[in-house]
Order: C-alpha cells, then structure tokens, then sequence
C-alpha cells in the first residue's frame, strides 16, 4: 500500500502526463488551422491580386487549375521523349555494343548495361541469349523482350567494342 507522499507524487505525475498531452493536441490543432489558412490562401492566390470574397478564391482556383495542367503537360512530355520510346533502328550486338547502346535497349539502364559489360569483359562474348542471362538481373522475361532488339557474334570479341581486326584460330 502506498504511503500519501507516493500517493500524491503519482497523482502529480498523471497529471503532469494529461496536461501535456493536452498542450500537444491544441498545437497541433493550432498547427492543423495555420496550414489550413496557408492553403486557402494559396488557393485564393493572394488577396491582393485577387481581390477577396468567393469571386477572388474562383479566380485563384482557376489559377491553380492552369498550373497543376501545366505541371501534368510537362510530365506527359517528358515521359514521351523518353530514350526509351525511340528504340534502336537495327539490333544491337551485345557482344561489342557500348554502355550507351545497351542502355538505349528496353529495360535496360545504366547500371544493368554497367553489369552486361563487365561480365562480358570478364568471361567473354555472350554468343546467346542464354549466355546474357548469366548477367544479375537479366532473367527468362527480361530476355525474352531483349530477343527482337540484339544480336550476338560468334567470333572473337574485339576489347571494350573496339574494332581490332579479325583474327583465326
């Protein structure tokens, strides 16, 4: 059984807990009203220029609307001139293709075309789709939407996709 001093320091303690949850909620709720204002105002486009009354947030509205448009234009534009809309005219031999022709390919970035190289650096030409998909991250789907969009040799490999003659064996 607690003593009326331990009694009293765990009231003091609770109420100390409930106060400042309590001054926690009316700051975020203050918060909540000034973000609130903010928005509206940014809405309405500044009273200034606007003028105020429901005619003045309309035209700010309206203004907001022709800039989130104009931000979706832009987006879809981007995503239109993308690299990867424009594929390749002809396939590409992976067997001597550059980190930027391999990029150009469909699902192929810059690290992916990073990795097909250095595998073909360090254990030779490919030959085969079945060869590529020995690289990390090129699977049985992957290679299958590669397959219309490369080409493999099957001779010697010249270095880092540099011409350097042919050579018999």
């Amino acid at each position: 059984m607690p003593t009326a001093s331990e009694r009293q320091a765990i009231v003091f303690l609770a109420t100390v807990a409930v106060l400042g949850g309590g001054v926690r909620a009316l700051q975020a709720r203050a918060f909540d009203r000034a973000l609130a204002d903010a928005a509206l105002s940014a809405v309405a486009g500044g009273n200034a220029q606007t003028g105020d009354g429901p005619a003045g947030r309309a035209a700010g509205a309206v203004a907001l609307e022709r800039q989130l448009q104009a931000v979706e234009d832009a987006r879809t534009d981007a995503k239109s001139r993308s690299k990867k809309s424009t594929l390749p005219a002809e396939p590409i031999n992976v067997d001597v293709a550059t980190a930027e022709q391999l990029d150009a390919l469909p699902r192929v970035g810059p690290a992916l075309a990073a990795r097909i190289i250095a595998s073909r650096d360090s254990l030779g030409p490919f030959g085969s789709l079945e060869e590529l998909q020995r690289v990390k991250g090129i699977g049985p789907a992957l290679a299958r939407g590669l397959a219309p969009h490369v080409t493999f040799s099957n001779g010697f490999r010249p270095l880092h996709g540099k011409p350097t003659g042919s050579r018999t064996p």
